[in-house]
């Protein structure tokens, strides 16, 4: 058997690091971080809408935590024609041109959420929507494409609007109306856009 020269194995350890940087690169390439809850550079505002807005009584905060990680939390109620709590970032970081998704690192309660984004600003320009249910106490990734993204406004799907761009993304969001009052708690870990 022949053993290889110390000159042979340091330049296969070399090309052996060059092939993993190469792929870490392209790795990282693929992936777009939107809001990583586990640094303190989501300190961002992020706006409660409920449906008060219209006579309902539900109630929600969002919560990022002191040792990483952001809730969104609270109690849905039907009275008053009520049923749906939600929240939404700021303006979005960066430009998800050329991704093809968003995938999101949640802990859920087994309640069906939906994943919101707007392209314009203003309080009632309209959203896209996506769902997705959680399994209680299990960490989950969701991955949302944008072409499964429904135009709505008010609870209503539209028709008439071209589907989602994701490089118009101006915010982020999550909405539950589930038809189901009670308490929720949704805890989030990050939020990336993929590319395909």
């Amino acid at each position: 058997m022949t053993i290889p020269s110390a000159t042979s194995l340091r330049h296969l350890a070399a090309l052996v690091c060059a092939c993993l940087a190469i792929t870490m690169n392209a790795d990282a390439a693929s992936e777009k971080m939107i809001f990583d809850f586990q640094t303190a550079t989501n300190s961002t505002k992020w706006q409660v809408v409920n449906d008060d807005v219209m006579g309902g009584v539900s109630t929600s905060q969002f919560q990022l935590l002191t040792n990483g990680g952001a809730i969104f939390s609270g109690v849905v109620s039907l009275e008053n024609n009520g049923g749906f709590a939600s929240v939404r970032s700021t303006p979005v970081r960066g430009n998800l041109n050329g991704t093809d998704a968003l995938v999101l690192r949640v802990r859920g309660d087994g309640r069906r959420y939906k994943f919101t984004v707007r392209t314009e600003a203003g309080f009632n320009a309209l959203n896209y929507q996506a769902e997705f249910t959680t399994k209680r106490g299990e960490w989950e990734e969701h991955r949302l494409a944008f072409k499964d993204f429904m135009p709505t406004f008010r609870g209503r799907v539209l028709t008439d609007v071209p589907p989602l761009i994701p490089s118009k993304i101006t915010s982020v969001g999550l909405l539950i109306s589930d038809k189901q009052a009670g308490p929720f708690r949704l805890e989030m870990s990050w939020i990336r856009g993929v590319t395909p």
